[in-house]
């Protein structure tokens, strides 16, 4: 049964945005708790256990499922502004606005690895396209993950004429030491690392991610527009196919990608290849299961509800912590951890932030991100 909470939103669907944050902590937490290896060596590094089960079973997932929900619930926002009388042109267009300011500073004071200023800009080419039926929008969202699956085996095919082409860059271990000891300097050195860095990486989400998160913001329009997410968890026929086939196919293509990304050259391209439309497969069988588990245990779809109602917050809150752990803004941990207790770590940082959310929400309505972000947005 569908449950909702304020404003009628729909707890399931707070439920998933809750769990991505937990994925999408697992894999931001790896880049600062050792930048000078990300940067200088492979990316993702697939070195040992930990590190391979990430970049199988979480790279690249989670921010799908974000994108998705993102879709989704422009749909949702859209139809407060019909019901307002407002501009949903308007509304859109400043929140967008605020929305790329907030990510600009989180990227430049925190994470470099930020995506809202990605998903502000995509966000305007939504409100373009929000006129398109269920229909069209899932086929342009399958057109754009079907060309980027092809432009990967191409270039893989074109790396085959030349077999030097594509291998992977050796680590330079002088950089890295470099690198480290910027982001465990003071705060002054992680500001100059987070400047030195933020411009590259920002051009290469922009490049490497836009695409599938402009896809999953079509697939959500049209869940949104459909009225897909209410009452699915009841639904267990369709959810249990999704998981046959979602981890069926999402499984292996998982741990092709981990494996072929140190390979380099044709191996990798065709794990991003596989990875494009694999990574989703995987992502919906996630969800499947989890709007399974909530089915069955309300509670924990409760507890998890929390954090995705205040998901910015919660995004903006975890990349502080992060940063208070591992760099020079505080305990300068990075370098210093193994990948098991640097998953200890985000453990103890998901769980402060769902307990935090749970409290915070007793006596507020929106978290402090999203009160900022409907301020400007209803312009009062």
């Amino acid at each position: 049964m569908t449950q909702t909470t304020l404003a009628g939103r729909v707890q399931e669907v707070d439920a998933v945005r809750g769990f991505a944050l937990a994925g999408i902590l697992v894999a931001n937490i790896g880049f600062l708790s050792d930048p000078g290896y990300a940067l200088s060596g492979t990316m993702p590094v697939p070195d040992g256990p930990v590190a391979l089960a990430v970049t199988a079973f979480v790279l690249t997932k989670f921010y799908i499922v974000f994108s998705f929900l993102f879709g989704y619930s422009f749909t949702l926002q859209m139809r407060a502004a019909e019901r307002a009388g407002a501009s949903v042109r308007a509304r859109t267009l400043r929140r967008c606005l605020a929305l790329f300011v907030i990510g600009l500073a989180h990227g430049l004071l925190l994470w470099v690895g930020d995506i809202l200023t990605l998903y502000a800009v995509l966000g305007v080419a939504l409100l373009a396209l929000r006129g398109l039926r269920p229909r069209t929008a899932v086929i342009a969202g399958s057109a754009i993950i079907g060309v980027l699956t092809l432009l990967w085996l191409a270039l893989a095919w074109l790396t085959t004429l030349d077999p030097a082409a594509g291998q992977p860059v050796a680590a330079d271990p002088a950089e890295a030491a470099r690198v480290l000891a910027l982001a465990t300097g003071g705060p002054l050195d992680f500001l100059t690392m987070q400047t030195e860095i933020y411009p590259p990486l920002v051009t290469m989400i922009w490049i490497f991610q836009g695409p599938t998160a402009l896809a999953m913001f079509l697939f959500g329009l049209a869940a949104g527009k459909s009225g897909l997410l209410e009452g699915l968890a009841s639904r267990s026929r369709l959810l249990s196919r999704v998981q046959w086939i979602g981890f069926g196919a999402g499984l292996p293509g998982g741990l092709l990608y981990a494996w072929s990304a140190s390979r380099g050259g044709a191996a990798e391209l065709i794990g991003n290849a596989v990875n494009t439309i694999t990574s989703i497969l995987l992502a919906a069988a996630y969800v499947a299961t989890l709007l399974r588990v909530i089915d069955r245990f309300p509670a924990a779809g409760r507890v998890l509800a929390a954090p995705g109602r205040v998901a910015a917050s919660n995004y903006v809150g975890q990349s502080l912590l992060i940063a208070l752990v591992f760099t020079g803004y505080g305990l300068a941990l990075a370098g210093r951890l193994s990948p098991l207790a640097v998953m200890g770590v985000a453990l103890v940082i998901y769980t402060v932030l769902v307990w935090a959310s749970g409290r915070w929400l007793r006596t507020h309505r929106h978290g402090p991100v999203e009160y900022v972000l409907r301020r400007i947005t209803h312009w009062r």
